[in-house]
């Protein structure tokens, strides 16, 4: 941890969700003319919790590279309606430090206290004059200045000592002990699976009804055909790597480890695990489950697209 911001020069990566879009405008126009700000990479718009994940995922980049530069420190800045669902999405990543911050004083207080390396902001109630504000009490204070919540006074030895041990304590948080007694592991290690009849190399274990959860693993290479559920359902990728087409939108998506993917009920979807994978899903309801192909046409379809797409980079 720098001893002081005065000496560093910032790398900021920003994005918001809709009704955050024009605060982030401000706030980036804000820090590009900033005198301790290098660059502003502007990521743009997205779902929060995307927009959160694609912040955190470029400023862990950044500050894990093999050649990092020390007088270069990559933070992050995010915005969303309340600055709840950012901050929430943000901190699931190792090393990202986010923080909803509504005044001066909460900057100076995370940053001093806390290390906070990614700035969540309220694009419903916070004005574009009030976050400038914030971001550059935010940019200015070290990590253990004096700050509000010390009285404005220098942190005593025992909070000191705190401080000390307080950032290799975090970064190991993410890492469970062998024996960790934490509940999804001690689930997840007793699952019994049961197959998915109608997709070959699928299990499934439901895990809670109405609303209901399960966890779902497919072997790769894998396939779902296109169908439908009476249920709109969210998805998050434990691990592995599959590919998702919802044909009713016409769009596609590559999902990897932490992802989310949210399929509205009726919606027309086909799957291809492209690794062995494992995710975990929740929807309202009992299960059901309706096919709209039948798994040869499925591949059939697949390999058509994949086929094109080869041809197309050659």
């Amino acid at each position: 941890m720098a001893s002081s911001a005065d000496s560093l020069r910032f790398k900021i990566f920003a994005a918001a969700d809709g009704f955050g879009e024009p605060l982030k405008d401000a706030v980036v126009a804000h820090l590009r003319a900033h005198s301790s700000v290098a660059q502003v990479v502007d990521l743009g718009i997205d779902k929060y919790y995307s927009a959160a994940a694609a912040v955190a995922r470029s400023v862990t980049s950044s500050s894990s590279s093999s050649d990092p530069d020390p007088a270069l420190e990559a933070r992050g800045v995010v915005v969303c309606g309340t600055g709840a669902g950012v901050t929430i999405f943000a901190n699931k990543y190792p090393g990202v430090y986010a923080t909803h911050c509504g005044s001066v004083a909460d900057a100076v207080n995370t940053r001093s206290i806390n290390a906070c390396n990614v700035l969540a902001l309220s694009g419903m109630a916070t004005p574009p004059d009030a976050a400038a504000a914030i971001a550059d009490a935010w940019l200015a204070t070290p990590f253990r200045a004096p700050c509000p919540a010390s009285g404005d006074a220098p942190w005593t030895e025992e909070f000191q000592q705190f401080f000390d041990a307080a950032p290799q304590e975090m970064a190991s948080i993410p890492a469970p002990a062998a024996d960790s007694t934490c509940a999804i592991c001690c689930l997840r290690k007793g699952m019994e699976f049961e197959p998915v009849d109608i997709m070959p190399g699928g299990e499934m274990r439901i895990v809670r009804e109405s609303p209901t959860s399960a966890y779902v693993r497919f072997k790769a290479g894998s396939v779902e055909p296109a169908h439908h559920h009476t249920f709109g359902h969210d998805l998050v990728v434990i691990k592995g790597k599959k590919k998702v087409w919802n044909l009713t939108k016409k769009e596609d998506y590559h999902l990897v480890d932490g992802d989310f993917l949210f399929t509205p009920a009726g919606d027309v979807h086909r799957v291809k695990y492209l690794e062995d994978t494992e995710f975990f899903i929740r929807w309202d309801g009992r299960w059901d489950i309706f096919l709209d192909e039948d798994l040869e046409a499925a591949r059939n379809a697949i390999n058509d697209e994949l086929g094109a797409v080869a041809a197309n980079d050659k």
